[in-house]
């Protein structure tokens, strides 16, 4: 599936899994994330993205700091 904003949305991912193949294509991340119970890249600071807990629990305790 093509996405027509891929290169903006490319310059503004913050995920540093390499090789991910759904890098840029925003649809395509939020439903396989969603698939497996988690949250993009995006929803994470620098510094949690890094850990690779996408979880939404994991969302949730970083939230109630």
């Amino acid at each position: 599936m093509e996405c027509p904003q891929y290169t903006q949305n490319l310059q503004m991912c913050n995920c540093t899994y390499e090789p991910c193949p759904r890098k840029g294509n925003c649809c395509l991340c939020l439903h396989y994330h969603r698939q497996h119970g988690e949250l993009p890249a995006c929803f994470f600071d620098e510094e949690a993205e890094r850990t690779y807990d996408r979880s939404i629990a994991h969302f949730v305790h970083l939230q109630k700091k």
